[in-house]
């Protein structure tokens, strides 16, 4: 057995190669990127209008603090502890044979799905670049190109899947700090002032604040629904990215003195509120729609194809602006695009990591395979596209990364020792022990956490 002293020396090592994030801001902005993403501009609303509006925001945003904030503290800690990918972070954390066993196949658990939610993504994501680009073809003449691109038939679709694929993969081989945190840098910032502007458009539109009340005064009656509370569950992780791997992948690029409790704690203020302001886009937009005579829920009450809600509804309330309604969806799906991008260079970094430390590839080549696995993948759902999306979209979100998640923070909180846990939060904590964080964090990661995290996701098998 290793000394004390010696484990130190051969956790450390790995730091002086191992690439880092060049700040903290720097980490929290790739981080809160990797969360940002489709989920809270294209999945948050549209489960929002499908669960009571503001009922589902409210259970929303507790289970993101009370489950998923919890659970990204340990994944951060994992990752920055093992300083390795994911795969070998899980098969180090107890010496014990099985246990190893049993963390390498959680780790290539983790990565299997993280590619899977890559290739569906990538097709949702090409989709906005589509519907970005019809505009502009419109505008000089091309309606038939433009007609081609959003008509979400095989061709267009395999296309414009593959071109944002290329935009992932072409920053990623750029390597941690001249790829994905200087593109997080350009690109969060980007996000943001275009989520902003929007905003203030659908506020501004006839029955805009009839949609504002509906998602800011809760149904009561409705938040202890069975459906609403899986929902709600599996948004909050799909919304982070937890339990596949990817922020335990970018903690193990987080500097040791880096305080993980605090950063963790920003990177879900910065999701949840990119979240709630994605929901004060769309819903607004969508009663302002309804007021201009458009259809949006049926007869009974049901939420016509949520799952294409941005594409069918919005853009043909920004088309009775006229020449301004273009400049809006331009920029509507512009947002869209930029937000898929910070969460895609995280999903593919994460099978990448995997490859460059434990197969010996080089990035460059490491990065191709994987897309070009993600691709065939992607191939395969768009040739069944109406059945295969929503069942895959739904087997990822509600019951893969709940799991996988559960099993994480077992392993968090009961594979390392505490000693050793409290020894790598401290590095960036000096006073945890004292804190009440420390108070209640341990025990409760321990046994609350999970707990409810099981209760939840064997519900969601009823």
């Amino acid at each position: 057995m290793p000394t004390s002293s010696q484990t130190n020396t051969v956790s450390q090592a790995p730091l002086k190669t191992r690439s880092q994030f060049s700040s903290r801001l720097g980490f929290i902005i790739a981080a809160a990127g990797c969360a940002v993403g489709i989920g809270n501009i294209w999945s948050f609303p549209a489960q929002t209008a499908e669960n009571g509006g503001a009922a589902f925001v409210l259970v929303y945003l507790i289970l993101s603090f009370v489950l998923a904030y919890p659970a990204l503290v340990a994944e951060l800690t994992i990752g920055r502890y093992s300083q390795s990918n994911p795969v070998t972070a899980l098969q180090q954390l107890n010496p014990k044979p099985v246990w190893r066993r049993l963390g390498q196949l959680t780790g290539v658990s983790a990565v299997i799905t993280i590619t899977m939610i890559y290739s569906f993504y990538s097709i949702v994501a090409g989709w906005f670049i589509g519907f970005s680009l019809s505009p502009l073809l419109s505008t000089i003449g091309m309606d038939a190109a433009a007609s081609w691109l959003t008509g979400f038939s095989t061709p267009p679709t395999l296309l414009l899947t593959l071109t944002f694929m290329i935009l992932t993969t072409l920053i990623v081989t750029r390597g941690v700090k001249d790829g994905i945190e200087r593109w997080s840098n350009r690109l969060m910032p980007s996000l943001i002032i275009l989520l902003l502007a929007l905003i203030i458009f659908a506020l501004t539109r006839a029955g805009g604040m009839e949609g504002l009340k509906v998602y800011l005064l809760p149904d009561f009656s409705r938040v202890f629904d069975s459906k609403l509370l899986i929902s709600a569950l599996g948004q909050s992780f799909f919304s982070m990215s937890l339990g596949v791997g990817a922020m335990m992948v970018y903690g193990s690029y987080l500097n040791k003195k880096a305080n993980i409790p605090t950063t963790a704690a920003h990177v879900a203020i910065l999701d949840s509120s990119v979240a709630f302001m994605a929901g004060l886009l769309v819903i607004p937009c969508m009663y302002a729609a309804m007021y201009q005579g458009i259809e949006i829920f049926s007869p009974e009450g049901v939420l016509y194809s949520s799952d294409k809600l941005v594409f069918t509804v919005l853009p043909a309330l920004f088309q009775q602006l006229g020449p301004v309604g273009q400049l809006v969806t331009i920029a509507f799906f512009l947002l869209l695009t930029i937000a898929a991008l910070t969460s895609s260079i995280a999903m593919l970094e994460t099978p990448v990591s995997v490859l460059v430390e434990k197969v010996r590839f080089r990035r460059y080549r490491a990065c191709w395979l994987v897309t070009s696995t993600a691709a065939v993948l992607s191939a395969a759902i768009i040739m069944n596209i109406d059945v295969l999306l929503p069942v895959v979209v739904k087997l990822i979100t509600q019951y893969f990364m709940p799991i996988l998640c559960l099993v994480t923070t077992i392993y968090c909180a009961w594979l390392i020792r505490q000693d050793r846990l409290l020894a790598e939060i401290r590095e960036g904590f000096p006073d945890i022990e004292s804190s009440l964080f420390w108070k209640i964090w341990p025990w409760y990661i321990r046994t609350i956490c999970p707990l409810l995290i099981f209760l939840l996701v064997l519900n969601s098998f009823s």
